[in-house]
């Protein structure tokens, strides 16, 4: 795999972000689908997810090494690719804890958490088709707003949903494993807002 002559590093931006959306999209499919003894294997499809985005990121890194002119300052690519990688491996990071903890049952708080997360990558990946254009678009703003807003809604709805847990949990290992999913979870939220962050900077630097 090569990225194409006429390919942009904001083209590769957005298809590094599909690799999140795409795994959004399956860490929701799996809950929503919810079956424990299925749980090692759904780790397979989404590793598989996960490292097709690394690859994707490491050409990139390899043409960016033997450019001297680039669209926007070398290290803002850099920090971008870092970024959306971030969003893609704590989707991962998820799924990861529900088995390590051997979590059995889905809670509806959990599932919440899963549309949350799914509508910041997507947003997210707007943003991005948009980013190109970012000293023109009149929708990148907006886009970054309702990231940060779904940020904030993913924080309020995880410090309820712990805080249901150790009023209502009794079993301690079934508190403690769904406690720590649900705050990567919540990682995935702040992780979308990452990538809102160095978009932002990178519109600063540029006005």
């Amino acid at each position: 795999m090569a990225l194409k002559k006429d390919e942009t590093y904001f083209d590769t931006f957005v298809k590094l972000v599909n690799y999140s959306c795409q795994a959004a999209a399956l860490l929701s499919e799996i809950m929503h689908n919810f079956n424990p003894d299925e749980l090692e294997e759904q780790m397979k499809k989404m590793h598989n997810i996960e490292h097709a985005g690394d690859v994707e990121r490491h050409i990139m890194m390899k043409r960016l090494a033997r450019e001297f002119i680039t669209p926007i300052e070398r290290e803002d690519i850099v920090a971008m690719a870092d970024a959306i990688d971030n969003v893609t491996d704590n989707l991962e990071d998820v799924l990861m804890r529900m088995y390590m903890f051997n979590i059995k049952t889905m809670r509806d708080d959990a599932l919440k958490m899963a549309a949350i997360i799914v509508k910041c990558c997507y947003a997210l990946k707007q943003a991005l088709v948009e980013f190109h254009n970012f000293r023109k678009s009149p929708t990148l703003h907006g886009l970054i707003i309702e990231i940060n807003r779904l940020e904030e809604e993913g924080d309020a709805l995880f410090t309820k949903a712990v805080r249901n847990l150790y009023v209502h949990g009794k079993d301690p290992l079934e508190v403690y494993g769904w406690s720590r999913a649900l705050h990567f979870m919540e990682i995935c939220c702040d992780a979308c807002e990452g990538v809102a962050d160095v978009i932002e900077s990178v519109m600063m630097k540029n006005s």
